[in-house]
């Protein structure tokens, strides 16, 4: 039995994708299945790995460094030779959606998972002129893509209920599956106190990200005598901008970093993390903080508002002023309650769940038989 995942704008920087891609991966395989990835690249490879069959196709280069794969007659071909008892994980709303027709002419069982809300995604990255009309025009757009989706897979599965928002009223298969945290590798340590609050955001720096609120709120607190520090675990396009704003300012930008051991180290280090995406149909940094120990200052917009607990953060307007306001509040609660609060919160999102639940929408007669 075969779980093939297919996934887009995967790369070693990737982020939140690369992660649930390759978290879901492994729980197949501990799970006894067989796993194959499809992901672009520079060139076709295939490659045997401990977490399954690897095989790149190439992907055509688009911003950010990603790749995507334009052709779905590529992706049909590899489908094609790899038997039967096959069912398909498509971590894509663009060029893979192919996929669902195909699989459905053979009986390949289907499931979407979807990483962002197409509607809320699009406003994040073009707020000026979603405002100034264009979002009257692509609401009914976005709004057939997405029932055009739901025609084409058995499933579609949202990792909460503000991702669930844009199926509204459709006629799809939808199934709520919160993400996980390794609270083995996130996991709090002792820090030193030093006076200064340190502050830490830990993501891409991106526009729809919205990391200059984040140095704003900075600049925000030292105006007003609170003394903080920021680093910055990411890279992105908005990083020479960002420096810029930082000039004078006590922030140390470290770049991406890949070792997760180190990323935990630095959150659980932290007094407050910031999560400022107006626009995040989930977290995984939110819960990779919390899991360390650290409170969230997080967006009163998205769902990351979900997944916070009384004592593990607040959500807040996220701008430079409301990210401030949000910060002195944290800082306000003592530091053994809220650091208590944020673990236990994260200790509620155990990547076992999300795996058992995938598997069951992969081979539902498989829990039928088992039940038996």
């Amino acid at each position: 039995m075969k779980i093939v995942q297919l996934a887009n704008f995967y790369s070693p920087t990737s982020g939140g994708l690369r992660t649930v891609v390759d978290t879901l991966g492994r729980g197949y395989v501990e799970s006894g299945f067989e796993r194959v990835l499809v992901v672009p690249g520079q060139h076709r490879a295939r490659v045997r790995t401990d977490a399954g069959l690897v095989i790149t196709l190439p992907g055509l280069p688009v911003s950010g460094g990603y790749r995507v794969m334009p052709r779905s007659a590529s992706v049909l071909r590899e489908l094609d030779e790899l038997g039967d008892d096959l069912s398909i994980e498509v971590n894509d709303k663009t060029t893979l959606l192919a996929v669902g027709a195909w699989a459905r002419e053979r009986g390949v069982r289907t499931v979407l998972l979807s990483h962002e809300r197409l509607d809320r995604w699009i406003e994040a990255r073009v707020p000026r002129l979603w405002r100034a009309g264009a979002g009257r025009v692509l609401t009914p757009v976005v709004r057939g893509w997405n029932k055009g989706i739901a025609n084409r897979f058995d499933t579609v599965v949202v990792t909460s209920a503000y991702g669930a928002g844009e199926f509204t009223d459709l006629p799809v298969a939808l199934h709520r599956i919160p993400l996980g945290v390794d609270l083995d590798t996130f996991r709090p340590s002792r820090a030193a106190s030093s006076g200064v609050a340190r502050l830490v955001y830990a993501g891409r720096l991106s526009h729809e990200k919205n990391p200059r609120a984040v140095i704003g709120a900075v600049r925000t607190l030292l105006d007003a005598g609170v003394p903080v520090r920021l680093d910055v675990y990411g890279d992105g396009p908005e990083h020479p901008a960002l420096r810029r704003l930082a000039r004078g300012l006590p922030v140390e930008f470290h770049g991406h970093v890949s070792d997760r051991a180190a990323l935990a180290r630095a959150l659980s280090g932290a007094d407050v993390a910031f999560a400022p995406s107006v626009a995040e149909t989930f977290g995984l940094s939110i819960l990779e903080a919390m899991a360390c120990g650290t409170p969230v200052v997080t967006s009163t917009t998205g769902g990351a508002p979900e997944l916070l607990a009384p004592g593990a953060g607040v959500a807040v307007e996220a701008t430079p002023t409301g990210l401030a306001d949000g910060v002195r509040t944290v800082l306000s609660w003592p530091v053994r309650s809220r650091r208590a609060a944020a673990r236990a919160r994260a200790e509620q999102f155990p990547w076992s769940a999300t795996i058992n639940a995938m598997v069951d929408l992969h081979y539902p007669r498989l829990r039928k038989v088992d039940n038996a």
